[in-house]
């Protein structure tokens, strides 16, 4: 059992605000590493952070778990919160993401790989051909990350 899974043992259902990661990896080529999840949307890896982890620690492991690719320095981009980034699962759990997004070109290693369960299929992809499915959210912070690095 995780943190979560033992706070909601706790609280049930109700509100929770809950910190997490996003990590944008990009290859010596210019390109975005995307997953498919097990929903079949796009998106970039990540996930929440286990407690007394460093966001940079739980940005580095979900890459690892979800990709198969280990990386190394991170950039932050930024942190997004707020209602609109509400979310009520489909068992009824409600939470309020704090999210830290991050970008990284330090690919250390690896093999590239869905672990099968949280991740289907992964893939790098350029700008100009990103899949359909994407989180708009996602798609328009890699075209803007883009544009200011003129890819």
């Amino acid at each position: 059992m995780g943190y979560i899974e033992d706070l909601r043992k706790v609280v049930g259902n109700q509100p929770l605000i809950l910190v997490g990661v996003a990590v944008a990896v990009i290859n010596e080529k210019g390109e975005f590493l995307l997953q498919k999840r097990s929903d079949g949307l796009w998106g970039v890896p990540g996930g929440f952070i286990e407690l007394g982890e460093a966001t940079e620690e739980a940005g580095r492991r979900e890459v690892l778990e979800e990709t198969g690719i280990e990386i190394g320095k991170l950039d932050l981009v930024g942190v997004f919160s707020g209602k609109q980034h509400f979310v009520k699962l489909p068992n009824g759990d409600e939470f309020y993401p704090v999210t830290i997004a991050y970008i990284s070109k330090d690919i250390k290693g690896g093999i590239l790989e869905a672990d099968g369960q949280e991740t289907t299929e992964v893939k790098f992809f350029k700008v100009n051909e990103l899949p359909e499915g994407l989180n708009p959210l996602i798609k328009n912070l890699i075209k803007q990350y883009s544009l200011s690095l003129s890819l």
